[in-house]
């Protein structure tokens, strides 16, 4: 897959992002909506997402809402319905 986001602070951008470490993230550096796109090269089933946000170390920067959108192209994607799940400590 081929990922990009919309914008992102040097030194937090896709390979932090991926890299499995809850001490490092993506930090986006523009306007809103900050995005990620995920582009495969062929049709992709995908089973499960992911997303690790921590609103007690960084709660002004905790998204509100999140949107998961697929399609064949940016001019067809379409929302899904997601269940979120928050971590319990």
């Amino acid at each position: 897959a081929v990922w990009s986001l919309s914008s992102c602070k040097p030194g937090f951008g896709v390979d932090q992002l991926r890299d499995d470490n809850l001490e490092t993230y993506w930090q986006s550096d523009g306007s809103q909506p900050h995005l990620v796109n995920i582009q495969f090269r062929r049709k992709t089933t995908v089973k499960m997402l992911c997303i690790y946000a921590d609103y007690k170390s960084d709660e002004s920067y905790t998204p509100s809402k999140i949107s998961v959108r697929v399609g064949n192209n940016f001019h067809n994607l379409l929302a899904l319905h997601c269940c979120v799940r928050p971590l319990l400590d």
